[in-house]
C-alpha cells in the first residue's frame, strides 16, 4: 500500500503536467484545432510522458540495484519513442523513422553531451572522468553504429548481398539484441560502490541511523534526514502502476503526434528527414536527457557521461533492432538501409565524440564544438 507522502512535490508536478498536456493534446486532436497547435501540444505531452516513464523505470531500478536500473531502462525507457516510430511506420513515414533513429543518436552524442560539457566547463572548469569507462562505452557505441551501417553499405556499394537488405537487417538486428543480452550479466552485477553511484542516498541513510543510535544531540535531525530519504521512494505497486499508465498514455499521444506530424510538416515546409532527425528525436527523449546536463552542472562528470552515452547505445542496440523486427506487426517492412548523408553524419558524429571523450577530460570549448557540429548537421537536413 502506498501513501501520498511517497510522492515528492516534483513527482506531483510531473504527474499533473502529464495529465494536463495529455488531456489537452487529446482535445486538440479530436476537435481539429488547426495544424500547428495540436502538433506542438502533442510533442510537449510526449516529452513529459517520456519523463514520467523514465521516473517510473528509475523507481523500479532502485529496488533492483544500480546495474539492473540500466537494464530496465534499456528495456522500458524508450517506450514513447518506440511507439512513435511504429505509428510512423504504419503511416508510411519511413524517412521520418530512419532519420529519427539517427537523430536520437546524434542528439545525445552531440547536442546533449555538448551542452553538458558547456555547462560543466563554465561552472567548474576542466572536468575529468574515468578513461576506462569512457573507452568501454565508446567501444560499444562504435561497434553498435558500425553494425547499423552494414546493411546501408551493402546496398549502396552494390555488393552481391544487395537486394537482400531486409534479410540482412533482420540478421543484424538479432545480432545486436544478442550482444545486448550478453552485456546483461555485467550490467546486473552489483558493484561495491553501488551506493555511491546511486548518488550516496544509502550512505546518508546509514549516517542518519548511526547518528541517531549514538544518542547525539542531532538525533532528531538524523531522524528527519532518514525520513526525507524514505519520502519519494516509490513502492513497487506505485512504480508499476505509473509505468503502465505512462506507457498507455504514451501510446495514445504517439498516435496523435504522428497524425499531426504530416499536416504540420506541410504547413511549416519541413522535410521528413528534418522532422525525424530533430523534432521527433528531441521530443522523444529531451526531458530525460536533462538529467545528464544536471549531473555535469553538479560536477559529476563520470555519471553525466554514462547517462548521456548510454541512451544512444540503447537506441542502437535495442530500439533500432526492435523496430526492424516489429515492423510487420503494423503492416510495414523496414530495413536499416540509410541514405548516404545519414551514413556520413552518423559516422562523423560518433568519431568526433569518441575523440573528445577518450582523453578523460572535457572543457566548455569542446562542448561548444559538439553543439556547433549538431547545428550544422541539422541545418543540412532542413530541405530533406
Amino acid at each position: 500500500m502506498w501513501r501520498v507522502e511517497h510522492l515528492t512535490s516534483r513527482d506531483v508536478r510531473l504527474i499533473g503536467i502529464c495529465v494536463v498536456f495529455g488531456a489537452l493534446a487529446g482535445v486538440l486532436h479530436y476537435v481539429g484545432a488547426g495544424d500547428i497547435a495540436p502538433f506542438v501540444v502533442s510533442a510537449i505531452a510526449l516529452a513529459v510522458l517520456a519523463s514520467l516513464v523514465g521516473r517510473s523505470v528509475e523507481a523500479l531500478g532502485d529496488r533492483l540495484g544500480a546495474g539492473a536500473t540500466g537494464v530496465v531502462q534499456s528495456a522500458l525507457g524508450n517506450l514513447p519513442e518506440l511507439f512513435v516510430t511504429l505509428f510512423a511506420l504504419h503511416a508510411g513515414l519511413y524517412d521520418v523513422v530512419r532519420a529519427a533513429i539517427v537523430g536520437s543518436i546524434l542528439a545525445n552524442v552531440l547536442l546533449v553531451l555538448g551542452i553538458a560539457f558547456v555547462v560543466g566547463g563554465l561552472r567548474h572548469g576542466t572536468q575529468r572522468f574515468g578513461t576506462e569507462a569512457a573507452r568501454g562505452i565508446s567501444l560499444m557505441l562504435v561497434l553498435a553504429v558500425a553494425a547499423l551501417l552494414v546493411p546501408s553499405l551493402t546496398s549502396h556499394l552494390h555488393t552481391p548481398a544487395a537486394g537482400h537488405e531486409r534479410v540482412l537487417s533482420i540478421i543484424v538486428s538479432v545480432v545486436l539484441l544478442v550482444l545486448f543480452a550478453l552485456s546483461l550479466p555485467a550490467s546486473i552485477r552489483r558493484s561495491a560502490d553501488e551506493g555511491q553511484a546511486a548518488g550516496g542516498s544509502d550512505s546518508r541513510t546509514i549516517e542518519a541511523r548511526e547518528s541517531r543510535a549514538a544518542g547525539g544531540r542531532d538525533s532528531r535531525a538524523a531522524q528527519a534526514r532518514e525520513s526525507d530519504m524514505r519520502e519519494g521512494e516509490w513502492p513497487l505497486p506505485l512504480a508499476v502502476g505509473m509505468l503502465a499508465a505512462g506507457g498507455v498514455a504514451a501510446a495514445f499521444v504517439s498516435d496523435w503526434f504522428v497524425d499531426e506530424l504530416t499536416p504540420a510538416m506541410d504547413r511549416l515546409g519541413i522535410s521528413q528527414a528534418f522532422a525525424g532527425l530533430v523534432i521527433v528525436a528531441i521530443a522523444g527523449n529531451a526531458v530525460e536527457n536533462v538529467v545528464g546536463i544536471q549531473l555535469a552542472a553538479r560536477n559529476k562528470a563520470d555519471y553525466a557521461l554514462s547517462v548521456i552515452l548510454q541512451s544512444p547505445l540503447q537506441i542502437a542496440l535495442v530500439l533500432a533492432p526492435v523496430v526492424v523486427l516489429a515492423a510487420p506487426l503494423v503492416g510495414a517492412t523496414f530495413t536499416l538501409v540509410l541514405s548516404p548523408l545519414l551514413i556520413a553524419v552518423l559516422a562523423i558524429a560518433v568519431i568526433v565524440t569518441v575523440l573528445v571523450v577518450l582523453d578523460g577530460e572535457s572543457t566548455w570549448f569542446e562542448g561548444s564544438a559538439l553543439v556547433a557540429l549538431y547545428a550544422m548537421i541539422a541545418a543540412g537536413f532542413w530541405w530533406g
